[in-house]
């Protein structure tokens, strides 16, 4: 790519050929993947290293169990020793739209699980019904314990394996001067002092820090085989299969009433139906991990298919980008921040629409792309190299915004990405810069709007029109349909 450094092949001159042989995925070491650790991938697995990884999860969820049942409160200590775990970032993995620092699981997820394996989890070990404990039931109930949680939980016991796996690659592939000898915190369990122990490995090295490569064959995408909203959505189907005749009649007639009463309700209500109606009988999580158990070939198919999507999107489509962009004065520095972000996102729009750019936002299989999270990430995967602080607020005050692009405290630019398909773009372009601009102290802003049919294009005009934004030089519109003669073709 002309010398510009994205991925792990970059940094560390790694041919991408020999990354993608030994199994791995070539991180960006910009911004994180949107890819993690899916528990039941490991579970799965016919490999029995990942197998073994799954069962010392469960083991030290057991453990956990024990303890917690001898004790009546979590004390500070035993919390921050046994159930307080760090995101281990050095993966570059998971949902950081910037950079790579999660927040990992603190206080609340700790006390969370204390909670759950002392009350309704309290028979987590028990398998009448499954095959083997899952780590995901505790998770099941809680709104607030999502795929973020579970993958870092995942990630910690996973995080020897990684170490050794990305050892065994540096020492291959990578010059001693990309690696140093580090030490490693919280790297094993010693089950005879109930201590986490720390190792010393052979590793690449960046920007002070260790990383590490994962396997692609353990990675998901957009949630683990096991969550929530699957459970919920899916409770009839799986009361077809539940030999409990008595329980399988409550919930026939449960929802029955239900569809009584009303016969169109909304999804967010029938998923508060089926919520209070396993709260009730906690015997049907048992029923779905057998019911996702049965499924275990689909987890499989769908991992590849999620880790070739994110793969074709974020480091072949990327990668072409950059090479496009790099033909224009878009690596450039500019004095001023909203200048300089203004000319960035007209370099991109260029790009996208006069030298067939927008080829780059569909996926392998040719539709286009459906999260602007994606479009978020790709925006700072394109921007490196600059002075500038480029950092995805989180929440700043009023909400999250896409980014505050900065130099100083006064000197920032607010940058939000939407697709035009989203449903509340009204809404968005109607409220929420302004109380973003009030929040962040900058009185600038810019907003980005990507759109890939007609309907959509009529849509954002319509909306603008009514909103008498038609004419604002801070919207700016990129035209990604797919149909455009290409740049080679048009005759001048």
């Amino acid at each position: 790519m002309n010398g510009i450094a994205v991925y792990f092949s970059d940094y560390f001159g790694v041919n991408i050929d020999d990354i993608d042989e030994y199994g791995a995925i070539n991180i960006s070491l910009i911004n994180d993947l949107p890819l993690f650790i899916d528990p039941f991938l490991l579970f799965n697995s016919e490999k029995e290293e990942y197998q073994e990884i799954h069962k010392e999860m469960i083991k030290y969820l057991q453990f956990l169990q024990v303890q917690s049942q001898l004790t009546n409160t979590l004390s500070a200590g035993m919390r921050q020793a046994w159930f307080k775990f760090p995101e281990v970032k050095q993966t570059w993995l998971g949902f950081s739209q910037s950079g790579n620092a999660g927040r990992g699981m603190g206080k609340t997820f700790a006390n969370g699980m204390f909670k759950g394996l002392t009350s309704i989890f309290k028979d987590f070990s028990n398998l009448e019904i499954t095959k083997s404990p899952h780590m995901e039931k505790l998770c099941l109930i809680s709104p607030n314990v999502g795929r973020d949680k579970i993958s870092d939980f995942t990630t910690n016991f996973a995080k020897k394996y990684l170490l050794e796996y990305t050892e065994k690659f540096a020492k291959k592939y990578i010059g001693e001067n990309n690696c140093r000898m580090v030490t490693v915190n919280r790297v094993a369990f010693n089950w005879n002092t109930y201590v986490w122990q720390s190792g010393t490995y052979y590793l690449p090295y960046y920007n002070e820090d260790y990383v590490l490569l994962t396997p692609k064959d353990m990675l998901t995408r957009d949630d683990t085989f096991i969550n929530r909203n699957d459970m919920l959505r899916k409770i009839e189907e799986i009361g077809f299969a539940i030999p409990d005749e008595a329980l399988r009649f409550q919930l026939n007639q449960y929802f029955g009433e239900i569809l009584k009463e009303n016969k169109r309700p909304r999804q967010a209500e029938l998923d508060q139906y089926a919520e209070l109606f396993v709260r009730q009988h906690p015997e049907l999580i048992d029923y779905y991990l057998k019911f996702k158990e049965d499924s275990q070939e689909e987890a499989t198919s769908m991992s590849k298919e999620n880790v070739r999507d994110v793969q074709f999107i974020f480091n072949t489509q990327i990668t072409e980008l950059i090479k496009l962009l790099n033909k224009t004065a878009f690596y450039q520095i500019f004095p001023d921040v909203h200048d300089e972000a203004k000319k960035r996102i007209l370099f991109l729009k260029h790009v996208i629409e006069e030298q067939d750019g927008y080829r780059l936002f569909y996926q392998h299989d040719g539709t286009p792309i459906k999260r602007e999270s994606d479009l978020q990430v790709i925006y700072r995967l394109v921007w490196f190299g600059t002075q500038l602080d480029v950092n995805r607020e989180v929440n700043n005050g009023r909400g999250p915004v896409d980014y505050k692009i900065s130099f100083g405290k006064k000197n920032a630019t607010l940058v939000e990405f939407k697709l035009a398909s989203n449903s509340k773009l009204k809404q968005n372009l109607e409220k929420q810069v302004e109380i973003y601009k009030a929040a962040a102290e900058t009185d600038r802003a810019i907003k980005v709007i990507m759109f890939f049919t007609d309907m959509e294009y009529n849509k954002v005009c319509r909306i603008l029109n009514e909103l008498d934004l038609a004419d604002n030089e801070d919207i700016v519109l990129i035209d990604a349909r797919n149909n455009k003669e290409s740049a080679s073709n048009v005759k001048i």
